[in-house]
Order: structure tokens, then C-alpha cells, then sequence
């Protein structure tokens, strides 16, 4: 079972099995962001792509709708430093409902510095919760992190996380979601694409208005796993609308 989650969720972070056994790619050097999209076939959409993410999230629509309807279900967490990020891949019965499709969470993982900016602000970290409906359409949820204090939900993953690529971990006492979501929160959704190789597109963003806190070190020891920065730079939104 552990294996199928791990598979799964690998396949659903832009790291693709298929296409990483065409290319490699990174953040720095000859295989960064600016190089993903002639990296291999399979990650023409990074450069050739019109509905790309990340974005500045500015000029927004105002529009009328419902809270977000998340659900959550404990259960068996499985920490992965897979070289690009440090991911936690979970077990089923997280849900979002957008409408009226129900997506299930696959996997989250991290971003230092953030990857979306908020009229031009930029965070120093960002969390991506990856949910998948039952047609394999992709809808990501994003939370920002701004430098505070301790975040007491980190604390559990980080004292586990991986320091070597490819290391697992199954989490001792697992991460509380809802916990470490805002308390209240309003959200901007954009259709965008996934942030990293294949840069495939179609994926619904829906990005929190609310950060949370996170300690000066606890972003530094993400950043200290990583060894490198890993956020994509910002795309242009091409028309796309923003509503709020």
C-alpha cells in the first residue's frame, strides 16, 4: 500500500516519472526554470504554454462565492525528500469539493521562496496540496507562509524530514491539515498549470488570502534540505482573470 502512495503521489508532483526519465531538471544551471521547456519534449508547455503558473495575483475580479468545503481524515503520512521539494504524501479521505467535483488530497509539498505572489508580495515559503478528482483533473490548493513564530503543525514534519534525496520517512505523529490552515480565509482562483515539468496545464489554483507563521528556522532548515532556492519564477497571466 505504502508503495502505490508513493508511486501515486509521485506521479502526480510535476516530477512525472515518465518524463524524469527523459530529462533532468532543476532550479540552477543549464537544467533550470528558463531551460525546462527545450529539457525534452515532454516539458514544451513550460516554455510554449499560455496558462502557466506561478503568477502575481493582482487586478482581481470580485465575485460572490461559497466558502472553500474541505474535508479531513487522519491518517498514515509519508515524508519524501525527492531532491526538488520535501513532500508529504497522504492517506485517503482529504477532500475538496469545487464545483460540485470532489477531489481527493494526494500528496502537499513546499516551496521556499514562494512561487505565487500576492500583489507583488512575495512569501518566504509556500505550501502546494495537490488534490486529484476521480477523472485525474488536478486542483491545488496554496497557503502561504510569512517569517512569525513557531509553526506547531511544522514542527512534527520537520523533526522527521529527510536530509538525503530519496529518503522516506513515515511521519510518528502526523501533520493536523486543518490545523495548519488559516482560521479564516478567503481564497483568489485562477486556472494555471502545474509549476513544475511537465508544466502540464487545466490545474485549478485557489490560493489563500491568509498566510500563516513559520519560524525564521524552520524556513531555514527547509531551505537547508533543498540546498537551493525552488520556486519557478512568476508567468504572465495572458487575459487570464482572477476572481476573489
Amino acid at each position: 500500500m505504502k508503495g502505490k502512495l508513493l508511486l501515486g503521489a509521485l506521479l502526480l508532483y510535476s516530477v512525472s516519472v515518465n518524463a524524469a526519465e527523459h530529462a533532468h531538471w532543476g532550479y540552477e544551471g543549464q537544467e533550470d526554470p528558463a531551460h525546462w521547456g527545450k529539457l525534452s519534449p515532454d516539458f514544451s508547455l513550460c516554455e510554449t504554454g499560455k496558462n502557466q503558473s506561478p503568477v502575481n495575483i493582482k487586478g482581481v475580479l470580485k465575485t460572490e462565492h461559497g466558502k472553500l468545503q474541505l474535508a479531513f481524515q487522519p491518517g498514515k503520512q509519508q515524508i519524501v525528500n525527492n531532491g526538488h521539494t520535501v513532500q508529504l504524501n497522504v492517506s485517503g479521505g482529504n477532500t475538496l469539493v469545487l464545483d460540485n467535483d470532489t477531489f481527493t488530497l494526494q500528496q502537499f509539498h513546499f516551496h521556499a521562496p514562494s512561487e505565487n505572489e500576492i500583489d507583488g508580495k512575495q512569501y518566504p515559503m509556500e505550501a502546494h496540496f495537490v488534490y486529484k478528482d476521480q477523472d485525474g483533473e488536478l486542483a491545488v490548493l496554496a497557503l502561504m507562509f510569512q517569517q512569525g513564530k513557531t509553526n506547531s503543525q511544522l514542527v512534527q514534519a520537520w523533526r522527521q524530514m529527510p536530509t538525503t534525496v530519496d529518503q522516506t520517512a513515515v511521519l510518528a505523529t502526523p501533520l493536523d491539515i486543518k490545523a495548519l490552515l488559516p482560521e479564516h480565509f478567503n481564497y483568489y482562483r485562477f486556472s494555471g498549470s502545474l509549476t513544475t515539468p511537465p508544466c502540464s496545464e487545466g490545474v485549478s489554483w485557489l490560493v489563500l488570502d491568509k498566510p500563516v507563521s513559520a519560524s525564521a528556522e524552520q524556513i531555514a532548515q527547509f531551505r537547508a534540505v533543498i540546498h537551493h532556492t525552488n520556486n519557478r519564477p512568476l508567468q504572465p497571466l495572458n487575459g487570464r482573470v482572477i476572481v476573489d
